[in-house]
């Protein structure tokens, strides 16, 4: 595998990344009763990145996403998070890497992500850009997911996130108690779509059909 962006120190520490695994598992199974579906859906020894798009209900998302998931994997955050005390630090050695809101910020992100996915790592992606409310409705999905999975040629991983809108969705201060599944569903193939006419086509066909393969299972959990 190729060397990823940066230098070797601001690789992704397998062994930080094995005990907030443990620790999350352990927590979320006691406070949140969660389960994890369909997990033979996820490709283990895909040897090409991955694309892992989820939708967004809580700040917990990207932890109970990637427990069963045993890849490399990368996610955005924002720049001025890697100069808090400690935190800075640990979403470093867990493989994020900084977006800045300054012009021009989203761009070096984006080059970022596609030399992760083209070396292999496994992007974490929630399409709608936020979390959704307490309702459970799922926001509208923008295209930065399949855009970014397309331009490096990897499949994405859909996953449907349900139940936490009742933990700590928007409109809710705090983290609540309630159950929560993580369903894993079939990949998607960015390939599939090369014979439509034009890129904006092809685009808007594949994030259409996340959309639909995310929305399919999300149904309030009673």
């Amino acid at each position: 595998m190729n060397k990823a962006p940066g230098s070797n120190k601001n690789l992704p520490s397998p062994f930080i990344i094995e005990i907030v695994r443990i620790l999350t598992i352990s927590v979320s199974k006691v406070f949140w009763r969660i389960k994890f579906r369909n997990t033979h859906n996820i490709p283990q020894s895909l040897k090409s990145g991955l694309v892992v798009a989820a939708n967004h209900q809580t700040y917990f998302d990207p932890f109970w996403i990637c427990v069963p998931i045993k890849r490399r994997f990368r996610f955005m955050a924002w720049d001025v998070a890697f100069d808090w005390f400690i935190i800075g630090k640990l979403i470093r050695r867990l493989g994020a890497f900084p977006v800045s809101l300054k012009k021009g910020g989203s761009i070096r992100a984006m080059k970022d992500a596609l030399e992760f996915l083209r070396n292999g790592d496994t992007l974490i992606i929630f399409p709608e850009g936020e979390r959704e409310f307490s309702e459970g409705k799922q926001l509208k999905f923008r295209s930065g997911a399949v855009r970014i999975a397309t331009e490096a040629n990897v499949p994405i991983l859909p996953v449907t996130i349900r139940g936490a809108n009742r933990v700590w969705s928007q409109d809710h201060k705090l983290p609540s108690f309630g159950r929560v599944e993580i369903i894993y569903h079939p990949i998607l193939k960015t390939s599939e779509n090369k014979n439509l006419k034009g890129k904006s086509d092809q685009l808007a066909d594949l994030n259409n059909q996340l959309t639909k393969i995310i929305a399919s299972a999300q149904r309030d959990i009673l």
